[in-house]
């Protein structure tokens, strides 16, 4: 018989030796044990564990004596597990089936900076070819309703209609406003060190009604209307509903995509003229306040500067921007996995796309207007 600590004793046997455990294999006690079994030199191989003198085991307890037997090559299924208490018992039959679940893990690879690149390459490919193939689903399910208009759902259009576009009037109207005021106020600061007043007018309409209410406007409905989408649609996938549609012979593209898509794009181009006239009042407000320009003055110099074409440039954008908007909010809904954490990550991944798309759609118009001369 071998002594190795007040934990534990090494006995050999016939066919290979038992490991007794003895005392309290908890965590306060540990680093005593750890240090114990460093220095024990253990010459024969380990074929059983033996718990009839143990007073108390952890989780924690269980892990050392595994890792100390796993570290001299010792088939941890073939160790046998004697005179253990039942509730010890269990403890280490959990720890070593959770120790036979890691070990089965693939390692951690950390990549480099060109094989970042590529992954996020590969992945925005692969995104676009997403994206673009929804696109063509939603493209054949739109002809087959324009084929068939008893199939078109007017009452879901509606519904989602109240929540897209008139539920978000009161944020969009506030957002918009302070938008008109501290644009007008900077705008201002700069302006009437020159005494040329009066050209805020010109800088708050223009600014409003091509720019900042079209992309405002779409990024707000990104964040409340996209995200929206996607957990509506991810929540549905995991509770199997969409499964249940397509079980009643039903297309979930018709059923569940089209009234989304037809409402945000409806409604976008209404939310965003709301948003040019709320910002042109908040536009209105400071100039009367802080630069001595009247109602009358301002509306006078506004009707004159503020071309029918730019009021036109906004809204043309916005159907754009929300038919990308709702694309993806339910393209990312469609494609979750059947679990809570799926949704939660798709949700989140809409809102970044989204504003991303809304983005760079609104860069790629100013450009192309400036070069038609628009």
């Amino acid at each position: 018989m071998t002594d190795g600590s007040a934990w534990f004793r090494l006995e050999p046997g016939e066919h290979g030796a038992t490991l007794h455990l003895s005392g309290v294999w908890r965590l306060p006690e540990l680093s005593a044990i750890a240090r114990s079994l460093e220095k024990f030199a253990m010459a024969e191989r380990v074929e059983a564990l033996d718990g009839s003198r143990l007073e108390q085991l952890d989780t924690a307890g269980a892990a050392v004596i595994y890792e100390f037997l796993a570290a001299r090559g010792i088939d941890l299924k073939r160790v046998e597990l004697s005179n253990f208490a039942p509730e010890h018992r269990s403890v280490m039959t959990l720890v070593s089936q959770r120790m036979e679940q890691c070990a089965k893990c693939p390692p951690t690879v950390h990549l480099g900076s060109v094989e970042k690149i590529g992954r996020a390459a590969l992945n925005l490919i692969e995104t676009l070819r997403a994206i673009t193939a929804f696109l063509g689903q939603v493209a054949v399910e739109l002809a087959s309703v324009a084929a068939r208009p008893r199939a078109f759902r007017g009452r879901e259009v509606v519904s989602h209609l109240e929540t897209v576009g008139i539920d978000a009037i009161p944020i969009v109207a506030m957002v918009t406003f302070l938008t008109g005021v501290v644009f007008a106020y900077l705008l201002g600061i700069v302006i009437e060190r020159f005494g040329v007043n009066i050209f805020v007018v010109d800088g708050v309409g223009l600014a409003m009604c091509r720019e900042l209410s079209p992309l405002i406007v779409a990024i707000i409905l990104a964040g409340r209307t996209g995200a929206s989408f996607c957990a509506q649609l991810g929540t549905m996938k995991v509770t199997e509903e969409i499964d249940a549609l397509r079980t009643l012979g039903l297309s979930p593209i018709q059923v569940l995509v089209i009234p989304r898509l037809i409402a945000i794009t409806v409604a976008l181009p209404l939310l965003t003229f709301l948003g040019d006239v709320m910002g042109i009042l908040g536009g209105m407000m400071i100039a009367e306040l802080r630069l001595n320009i009247s109602v009358s003055t301002f509306l006078d110099r506004l009707q004159s500067v503020l071309a029918l074409r730019h009021v036109w440039v906004g809204l043309i954008k916005a159907p754009v921007f929300a038919v990308f908007i709702a694309l993806i909010g339910c393209r990312m809904g469609m494609a979750v996995k059947r679990d809570a954490r799926s949704v939660g990550i798709a949700t989140t991944s809409t809102v970044v796309q989204s504003i991303v798309s809304v983005i760079l759609l609104d860069a790629g118009f100013a450009v192309l207007f400036v070069e038609l001369g628009i």
